[in-house]
C-alpha cells in the first residue's frame, strides 16, 4: 500500500505539520516549517522614526495636530511613537515586547525592542534597534502667540464713566478664566495676546472670536450693560474664505452697586444701587425698602449721582426720636439734625455712616446694603 506524502514546493522534504496547522498560519501553507519560517519576519519596524516637538511649549505632533503631553523628556513619546510605527505579523499569538530605551545624544534616543510570540505552538522571537529622532519647530499656537496674533477684541467701557479698578481685574480674570477652560477641553487656539488699560477702560486682544464672545457675555452677566460686535475684514484663508476680526464692545451702566442715585419722578429719596443686572436695583435711604426700576428705564434709569459708599463719613447717632426719624451730628456742622430713619439702622449704634449730599442727609447701611436686600438675595 503506497502512502501519500505532501512535499515542499521549495526545498523538496516531505512535511510532517499536518495541514490545518499550516493553513492555520495564514500564510503559504504548501511551505514546510524550515522554509516558512526561514522567510517569517515577526515584526515589521520603520528604519527610524521621527518625533517633532515645539521647541517653546514642548507639545508633539501627532497626526495632524500638536497635542500638549506635559513631558519633561520625551522617552515615552519616542516609545509610543514606536509602538505606533510597528506592524506583527498575523499569525502571532500571546505576543509580547519590552523595550530598552538608549539616550544617544540630546536629538537622538535608541530603541532596542525585544519581541516574543507563538505561531500555532511554535515559540518566535526578535530583537530590533530602531533609532528615534527628536526634531524641534515651532507649534501654531506658539508662532501666533510670539507674532502678537489675534481674532477678536473686547474693549470694555463705561456709559458717563470709566469702569473701576475692580471691575478692569475682575474683567481680566474673566478673560483668563474662559481661555483655562478652553484649554482643559484641547483647545490650543485658544489665548489672551494682550490685555491693555487705557484712559477709557480696557482693551483684550484674545485668540479666537468664540473667547471674545464668550468673555463679553460673562462680563455683562456679571455687571451688566451690554456690548455689540462688528466685523472687520483682515484677509482671505488659503481656500478662499474671508477672515473677519470682531470687536466686541462691553458698555457698563451708568450706575453699579455702592453707588447713590436720586431717580427723577420718584418721591421717596435717593436710591443705594445693589445691582445693575438686568433692572436696575437698589435700597432707598429713606426707608430700607427695595427699589427697582422699570422694565423701560432698566439699568439706566433717569437719575442724578450723589455719590458712592466710599464717601460716607461717620457720625454720632444722638438719639432716636420715633419710627421714622433719628438725629445725628452733621459732620460738617456738627449741629444734631433729625433725619429720615431707615428700617436698616441699628437703634442701640453710637455711631452711624452718612452722606451728605444736594439732596440732604442720609444713614448708610454699615455693609454696604440693608438687611432687607440680603434677605431677598
Amino acid at each position: 500500500m503506497s502512502e501519500s506524502r505532501a512535499f515542499c514546493p521549495r526545498c523538496g522534504d516531505s512535511i510532517e505539520t499536518p495541514l490545518e496547522v499550516r493553513e492555520a498560519r495564514r500564510g503559504d501553507a504548501a511551505l514546510c516549517d524550515d522554509c516558512y519560517f526561514e522567510e517569517f519576519e515577526l515584526i515589521d519596524a520603520p528604519d527610524r522614526v521621527q518625533v517633532l516637538v515645539c521647541a517653546t511649549c514642548g507639545a508633539v505632533h501627532r497626526g495632524n495636530r500638536w497635542i500638549d503631553i506635559g513631558a519633561e523628556d520625551y522617552t515615552d513619546v519616542a516609545i509610543d511613537e514606536v509602538t505606533e510605527a510597528l506592524a506583527v505579523h498575523i499569525d502571532v499569538d500571546e505576543f509580547s515586547w519590552q523595550v530598552e530605551p538608549e539616550q544617544v545624544d540630546e536629538t537622538t534616543i535608541r530603541m532596542h525592542c525585544y519581541f516574543t510570540g507563538l505561531v500555532g505552538e511554535e515559540p518566535v522571537e526578535e530583537q530590533v534597534t530602531v533609532p528615534v529622532r527628536i526634531s524641534r519647530q515651532t507649534c501654531q499656537r506658539c508662532g501666533r502667540i510670539s507674532g502678537d496674533y489675534y481674532a477678536s477684541i473686547v474693549q470694555l467701557r463705561g456709559v458717563d464713566r470709566t469702569p473701576t479698578a475692580e471691575e478692569i481685574s475682575r474683567t481680566k480674570e474673566i478673560a483668563n478664566e474662559v481661555v483655562a477652560e478652553m484649554e482643559a477641553t484641547g483647545d490650543r487656539d485658544a489665548f489672551v495676546t494682550e490685555m491693555k488699560e487705557n484712559d477709557d477702560g480696557l482693551n483684550i486682544r484674545l485668540s479666537t472670536n468664540k473667547i471674545g464672545m464668550k468673555v463679553s457675555q460673562r462680563v455683562v452677566d456679571e455687571f451688566g450693560g451690554s456690548f455689540n460686535d462688528a466685523e472687520t475684514l483682515v484677509t482671505e484663508d488659503s481656500d478662499g474664505n474671508e477672515v473677519y476680526r470682531v470687536t466686541y464692545a462691553i458698555r457698563l451702566p451708568p450706575y453699579r452697586p455702592g453707588h447713590i442715585i436720586d431717580p427723577k419722578d420718584d418721591d421717596e429719596g435717593p436710591v443705594l444701587v445693589t445691582s445693575a443686572r438686568g433692572n436696575l436695583k437698589g435700597t432707598y435711604l429713606t426707608t430700607g425698602e427695595r427699589y427697582e426700576a422699570s422694565y423701560e428705564d432698566g439699568d439706566s434709569p433717569d437719575a442724578r449721582r450723589l455719590g458712592s459708599v466710599e464717601d460716607g463719613e461717620e457720625t454720632t447717632l444722638v438719639t432716636v426720636e420715633d419710627d421714622h426719624a433719628v438725629q445725628v451730628l452733621d459732620p460738617e456742622t456738627y449741629r444734631a439734625k433729625t433725619i429720615a430713619r431707615p428700617d436698616y439702622l441699628d437703634p442701640d449704634a453710637e455711631t452711624v455712616t452718612v452722606l451728605k449730599s444736594r439732596a440732604g442727609l442720609h444713614v448708610l447701611p454699615e455693609d454696604g446694603r440693608s438687611q432687607r436686600q440680603r434677605t431677598d438675595e
